[in-house]
């Protein structure tokens, strides 16, 4: 995690793109999402608006940030500002396929706010279909700070999800891989077979038990 002045420069920079970005918004959001690529799980979304006098050094593109900065810097985004955070399950993932997915998870993550948004960052490189106006940006969780809070609350969630079915379906090593494809992911798949949170259109192809 950046510190120190790292950390505040970041932060100063994040705050100018954004402000050149909102073009004067009134309520202006960051949505990130976690988890389009996991092979079991849901795709979490969060959304985020921090007050303009805000300061939260440390606020990073969460993938940067080891799990204890992520769950600390998650709790004082919460106390700091508004979150929504939305889901999208496996099941809808398998029936509307992995972009319808992702953009209902965001509309719910808008849809949990507290705040009528006005502008809404996006990280990534095209329109969600949010129902707001969009500005999309790629790489937008390491530039600037709502989306890359955003990225934080959502990993943060989505992770003790994962470990909430770490413990209804024993075996799979969620509470370690998160859902995500590895050796041990796909073993368990082989000797233990589908359980109803793996997306049958990204395990198709691999060998499981009955």
């Amino acid at each position: 995690m950046r510190r120190g002045a790292q950390a505040l420069a970041r932060w100063e920079a994040g705050r100018r793109l954004e402000a050149q970005l909102g073009g004067g918004a009134r309520v202006l959001v960051g949505i990130d999402e976690v988890g389009r690529g996991a092979w079991a799980g849901p795709v979490a979304a969060a959304a985020v608006a921090l007050p303009s006098g805000a300061v939260i050094p440390g606020v990073d593109d969460s993938k940067e940030l080891r799990p204890v900065e992520r769950a600390a810097l998650a709790r004082e985004i919460r106390a700091a500002g508004t979150v929504g955070v939305g889901w999208a399950l496996a099941g809808e993932v398998d029936a509307f396929g992995l972009t319808a997915a992702t953009g209902r998870a965001m509309r719910r993550a808008l849809g949990a706010l507290s705040v009528r948004v006005d502008v809404a960052l996006v990280d990534g490189p095209w329109s969600m279909n949010l129902g707001v106006e969009e500005r999309c940006l790629v790489d937008g969780d390491a530039r600037t700070n709502l989306i890359a809070a955003a990225s934080i609350v959502a990993k943060v969630a989505r992770d003790a999800w994962m470990e909430r079915l770490a413990a209804i379906h024993p075996g799979y090593g969620f509470e370690r891989n998160r859902g995500y494809g590895t050796a041990e992911h796909a073993r368990a798949i082989a000797r233990r077979g589908l359980t109803a949170e793996h997306r049958r259109r990204f395990v198709h192809h691999l060998p499981h038990g009955s």
